[in-house]
């Protein structure tokens, strides 16, 4: 089999537990089986960039996703800010990777956008988080700097800024779900499914736009 071909069959796999995941799991409370079938949905997109010689901070960045997606589907704050940690690794790869492939910051209206959600995120979730205020918003920066330099991608990367802002919207939908949403909002009927689809998405496309781009 040549590399392609067995990435091909990875992220085959990955989008049957990423599909079994989000019709089973997603909206399930922890257990071991849901932190398998979700760790197992983003780690077979990390194997297959090592299958197709991805850059290293690819690969990083998705495995980082992977132990990201395993602690937050545990229980308890040391969970959540582990996973919290692991993610904030992965966009701070993620930014290196862009920066690599050319983006920049510019002050145009797509940018303005960007930061202005990100400082509205911001504001919400320092009055509603309690003491985690300060780990979450730095996370907020971290990737509201993400989504700035999407958005500033040369001409070719469109897949690389939709995964940026699929990825956006994924995690202001959760940071809605965990902390701003009353229990009772009927909104919690959709957000898991929200929140995942449009992660693995996010991941998938990230995979898809930048494995093969790599150094000279």
């Amino acid at each position: 089999m040549t590399a392609f071909t067995i990435a091909d069959v990875l992220v085959g796999l990955s989008l049957i537990a990423a599909i079994w995941f989000g019709w089973r799991y997603c909206w399930q409370p922890p257990s071991i089986a849901k932190s398998i079938i979700k760790t197992a949905s983003v780690a077979g997109l990390a194997i297959a960039g090592v299958a197709l010689a991805a850059p290293p901070l690819l690969i990083a960045a998705l495995a980082l996703g992977a132990m990201g997606d395993f602690f937050l589907s545990r229980s308890g704050d040391r969970a959540f800010l582990a996973g919290l940690s692991a993610f904030a690794l992965a966009h701070l790869a993620y930014i290196a990777l862009l920066l690599q492939v050319g983006a920049s910051v510019s002050a145009d209206l797509p940018s303005l956008i960007v930061v202005t959600l990100g400082g509205v995120m911001a504001v919400l979730l320092f009055r509603t988080t309690g003491k985690l205020r300060w780990p979450v918003v730095g996370y907020v920066a971290i990737i509201a700097a993400m989504g700035l330099l999407a958005v500033g991608l040369p001409a070719g990367y469109a897949f690389a800024l939709l995964a940026a802002l699929l990825f956006m919207l994924s995690d202001t939908v959760l940071g809605f779900e965990y902390f701003i949403l009353p229990r009772q909002s009927r909104l919690r009927v959709a957000t898991p499914f929200v929140i995942w689809v449009t992660y693995w998405v996010a991941q998938a496309l990230f995979l898809v736009a930048l494995a093969p781009y790599s150094l000279p």
